[in-house]
C-alpha cells in the first residue's frame, strides 16, 4: 500500500472576513500572514515526515507480512533486499532504495534496516521489530521538497494477524510505533522529532481497506500525541490526536475524517486541522473522497481559518 501525501501545503495570503454570531458582518482581528507562517511551516513538516514514515513502514509490513523474503511479489519498487545478515538469534533485513516508488510520486534513497529475532513471526501477537532509517531520503516529485530521515523505531503488531486476513477471521490489524527520528529538512536544518503511532487496518483487501491514525505519546499535560519535538524555528511543538484521523484506500489514502492539533505552547499558538471537506469548503458526504482540509489557527490574540488542498 502506497500512501499518498496527506496534505500539501502552499504559502497563502490569508483572507480577512469574520460574521457575527447575530448574522451581521463586521471585522475581525486583522490576520497578517506571519501570524500562522510558522503554522503551516509545522503543517507542511509534520506530514512530510508522516507520509515518509508511513511509505517506509507501508514496505516493512509487507516483507514482514509476506513471509518469503525471496519473492519479489511485495518487494517496493526501485529497491533491493538483503536478508543474508544473521548474528546470534536476529535476522538483519536491509532494504536499499535508489529510485521512484511504485506509483511515481516519491523518489527514495538510503536505506531502512529491519532488525527481528529468526524464531518470531510477524502475524504473532506482540511480534516486534526495531526499525532503522539510514540516510533515508525522500523528494516528493509534484514539488521536489526532500527531507531525510536517520531514525530508530520499535514496531510491534500488538493483534497479531497480517493484513490480507482482514475478512478472513480477523476483524482489525492494530500495529503500534514508536521511537526518534533524527530529520533533516530541504533547508538544511536538522531537528529531533519522537513519535508515538497507533494504526488500525480494518475493512477488506485488496482495494476496500480503512486505516485509522491514533496517538499514544504522553509529555506532561498533552496526552494522545502522534509526534513532538523542535519544530524549524527551535521551539517545542506537540501533536495531538484529538479525533483518529480516518483514511480510505478507495479515497487514494486521503484522510476523510480526523482532527489533529498543533500546540506551540512558548508562542501561545496552535493549529487545528479538521479533515473531510470538498473543493467548496464543505464537509465531505456519503462515498464522496476529500480535496482540502480545514486549519483554524490562533496566535495569542489572533486567529483565522483556511482551507488547503491535501
Amino acid at each position: 500500500m502506497k500512501t499518498k501525501n496527506l496534505f500539501r501545503l502552499t504559502f497563502l495570503v490569508l483572507a480577512i472576513f469574520g460574521l457575527s454570531l447575530t448574522g451581521c458582518q463586521k471585522e475581525k482581528n486583522v490576520n497578517p500572514p506571519a501570524d500562522s507562517s510558522s503554522l503551516q511551516q509545522l503543517s507542511n513538516d509534520e506530514e512530510s515526515v508522516e507520509s515518509a514514515l508511513n511509505e517506509s513502514m507501508n514496505d516493512v509490513n509487507n516483507l514482514l507480512s509476506n513471509g518469503n523474503l525471496k519473492s519479489t511479489q511485495m518487494l517496493p519498487c526501485n529497491a533491493t533486499i538483503d536478508s543474508t545478515v544473521v548474528v546470534n538469534d536476529t535476522l538483519t533485513i536491509y532494504i536499499t532504495y535508489n529510485g521512484l516508488n511504485c506509483s511515481g510520486t516519491r523518489y527514495r534513497t538510503g536505506k531502512v534496516e529491519i532488525k527481528k529475532h529468526v524464531g518470531t513471526h510477524w502475524y504473532q501477537q506482540g511480534a516486534t521489530v526495531k526499525v532503522r532509517h539510514i540516510n533515508f531520503t525522500i523528494t516528493k516529485v509534484s514539488n521536489q521538497k526532500s527531507i531525510t530521515l536517520n531514525s530508530v523505531h520499535v514496531h510491534k503488531n500488538v493483534s497479531g494477524g497480517v493484513i490480507w486476513q482482514l475478512g478472513n477471521g480477523m476483524n482489525a490489524i492494530v500495529h503500534r510505533t514508536w521511537g526518534h527520528a533524527n530529520v533533516t529538512f530541504d533547508d538544511g536544518t536538522t531537528k529531533i522529532w519522537n513519535v508515538a503511532r497507533q494504526k488500525t487496518f480494518t475493512g477488506t483487501p485488496p482495494a476496500n481497506l480503512v486505516l485509522t491514525i491514533d496517538g499514544f505519546g504522553t509529555v506532561g499535560d498533552y496526552a494522545n500525541l502522534l509526534v513532538w519535538g523542535l519544530n524549524r524555528q527551535g521551539e517545542h511543538f506537540y501533536t495531538q490526536i484529538n479525533q483518529p484521523v480516518v483514511h480510505r484506500q478507495v479515497c487514494d489514502w486521503d484522510p476523510v475524517s480526523g482532527i489533529k492539533k498543533h500546540a506551540i505552547p512558548s508562542d501561545s499558538k496552535s493549529a487545528t486541522l479538521t479533515f473531510g471537506y470538498n473543493s467548496n469548503n464543505q464537509p465531505i458526504t456519503g462515498n464522496e473522497c476529500p480535496t482540502k482540509f480545514r486549519v483554524d489557527w490562533q496566535k495569542q490574540n489572533n486567529s483565522g481559518t483556511v482551507y488547503l488542498w491535501l
